[in-house]
């Protein structure tokens, strides 16, 4: 039980951990160090120092997320299953907080009413404010992003209070220009109207796809990126590589991947799988396991699958969903990357994109495995990234809903000292309830 209660808490045999620290020099052995992994393209070009300074798992805004009324709250009458956590949600009303507030609020009747109505709990009561900010001032961008995001049972009604937002903070947007720079105050409310504007731009852009205009999705999404370039950390990119998916412009896709797949930006499991999808295409509608080992993998399909296990290093669980051996649930508003949340988020939207081309989820079938071959212990040690944080299943836990089982793949082997012990024990626990029951039978025994 120790030994097992200590592996738990620490990652590691106890009696292993000894005998490697404390026997092993005394009886003359040497441990080999492992080769120090190659560590690039984890988060950032961070150094170690850094990373170990910050939080080992980061939440992120989900740049696909859904709409609560029109998608989310559509489900729940259906089903009658909450598919949002608590969570997930209180997170969004602190990202609302951030983006659509700011010091100024108070000069303006309508904005104090909207401070109030991003803090409140009840969809209903959020609402209700929103309504009191319009009938106080006609043009409040926000109140009408809440009722596009809570109210709009459908996504063309969503997109129509969106059109109203985007008239109302544009002309918000061009006077905070025109005087951000008289003081601190005006340039906190410059930031503010700012992500206002790009908010709803980019939310149009999603309704537009939603809706099926998708070339015209694409096209709101290049201007927003060239708009705004420094609001990258917003991952605009990864909607306009899903949009081009759906159009079947792997060019472009491959353009995008080639500016943002880089060694110095942050990874996600929609990039590094969109480029092990593009590589799997050249190969996958004529490849065969059976032929592959007769003759060998060609150079193609040796960079097809060195591109797979990247993809699968980075996140392992998104195969499961691709291949459909796991049900999907909607996505939750965050993700974690590289946990099961991001790898739901990445199936949801991407799955049709893998399915459309030929022979592609064969290929990922046939080779995603190996990459646990290369990687034993992906909690421990990398090849390509950081090891697997061993964290993301109990916030994951927490994203996702509680109808959903929380993928936990890879789960670390447990090591031969825990079943040594354990055996050794229930060994033990028989031989003293036999010598207990049969006193003379086992006397006989123990002396023949």
């Amino acid at each position: 039980v120790f030994e097992w209660w200590h592996f738990r808490k620490y990652g590691t045999s106890f009696i292993e951990q000894v005998s490697v620290s404390h026997l092993r020099p005394l009886i003359g052995g040497v441990e080999n160090s492992p080769a120090a992994p190659v560590t690039f393209s984890a988060s950032s070009g961070e150094s170690e120092t850094n990373r170990q300074n910050l939080p080992e798992c980061k939440v992120w805004r989900n740049p696909l997320n859904l709409f609560r009324g029109a998608e989310y709250s559509r489900y729940m009458w259906v089903t009658g299953k909450e598919p949002l956590t608590y969570y997930d949600m209180n997170l969004s009303a602190q990202d609302h907080q951030n983006f659509f507030t700011c010091d100024t609020d108070a000069l303006r009747p309508s904005d104090t009413v909207m401070q109030k109505a991003w803090r409140e709990r009840n969809p209903q009561a959020r609402i209700k404010a929103a309504y009191q900010a319009l009938e106080l001032n006609n043009d409040c961008a926000t109140a009408y992003v809440l009722l596009a995001e809570e109210e709009a049972t459908t996504i063309v009604d969503a997109e129509k209070y969106f059109k109203q937002a985007l008239k109302a903070g544009e002309t918000i947007y061009r006077k905070s220009q025109n005087c951000h720079s008289q003081s601190p105050q005006h340039e906190a409310q410059l930031r503010r109207d700012t992500n206002v504007l790009v908010y709803v731009k980019r939310r149009l852009a999603m309704c537009a796809r939603k809706l099926g205009r998708i070339r015209e999705a694409v096209k709101m999404m290049r201007d927003l990126m060239k708009e705004f370039p420094l609001l990258s950390m917003l991952n605009i990119h990864e909607n306009l590589l899903e949009a081009l998916l759906e159009l079947q412009a792997y060019a472009d896709v491959q353009a995008v991947l080639a500016k943002y797949d880089d060694i110095t930006l942050p990874k996600s499991a929609a990039i590094c799988y969109t480029a092990a999808l593009l590589k799997a295409r050249a190969v996958s509608e004529r490849f065969s396991p059976e032929t592959a080992s007769k003759r060998g993998l060609s150079t193609a399909e040796i960079n097809a699958v060195e591109a797979i296990h990247r993809a699968v290093e980075f996140n392992p669980h998104v195969p499961k969903y691709l291949l459909e051996m796991k049900s999907l649930v909607l996505p939750p508003e965050h993700i974690l990357k590289r946990g099961d949340s991001e790898a739901v988020a990445y199936a949801f939207f991407h799955l049709q994109h893998w399915k459309r081309i030929e022979g592609a989820l064969n290929l990922l079938h046939c080779t995603w495995e190996g990459t646990f071959r290369m990687i034993p212990y992906p909690l421990e040690k990398g090849h390509l990234f950081y090891p697997y944080p061993s964290c993301t299943e109990t916030a994951d836990r927490e994203l996702l809903p509680t109808f959903h089982e929380v993928s936990v793949y890879p789960q670390k082997e447990l090591p031969f000292f825990i079943h040594f012990t354990a055996g050794l024990c229930s060994f033990s626990a028989m031989l003293a309830l036999l010598t207990h029951q049969f006193p003379e039978l086992m006397v006989v025994f123990a002396k023949a």
